[in-house]
């Protein structure tokens, strides 16, 4: 059993502190972890911007010099690339909480919800362990499911995405 006491200090002396996070494992399984800032995962990681220089081709320079004809081939090519149709916006269902995230309510029962179900507003996702506390997570959208971020029994950090869902979908 984890003494909350203990759990509450930690929190403080990393409040306190400049380290961003605490992780603490014990011989018999249990392990708190304690984070100031959520990470990231994935492709959302920020990059440094970095200055591309503008390339202009020979040709082109050339085209823009003479008039009339060239022009319009120039304009005829660039309108012949098909444009990408709109992507959706999805929607992002991110945890209220750290814990350990599982699709469905006990092991070997089916899933709350699988990629493409629809779903409604209100209706049961996962289920969020924090402290053996189990935490049904509901959608705060209707829509299709597109993405589910997370693989079962798997550790999830505050605010990281867990469902993507599509509302028009």
């Amino acid at each position: 059993m984890i003494d909350l006491r203990y759990v509450k200090k930690l929190v403080e002396l990393l409040d306190e502190s400049t380290v961003d996070s605490i992780e603490i494992s014990s011989d018999k399984g249990m392990k708190i972890r304690i984070s100031k800032t959520p990470q990231q995962r994935g492709p959302l990681q920020v990059a440094s911007p970095v200055a591309m220089p503008s390339v202009i081709p020979a040709a082109l320079d050339a085209v823009r010099l003479t008039p009339g004809a060239g022009v319009a081939a120039v304009a005829d090519s660039a309108s012949a690339v098909p444009a990408e149709p709109p992507r959706a916006k999805l929607l992002e269902v991110k945890s209220p909480m750290v814990g350990t995230f599982y699709r469905s309510p006990e092991p070997g029962s089916p899933p709350y919800v699988v990629e493409g179900a629809r779903i409604e507003k209100g209706q049961v996702l996962c289920i969020i362990e924090a402290m053996k506390i189990m935490n049904e997570i509901e959608s705060e959208y209707a829509g299709v499911v597109r993405e589910i971020t997370v693989s079962d029994t798997h550790p999830v950090e505050y605010a990281q995405v867990l469902f993507r869902i599509d509302p028009n979908g």
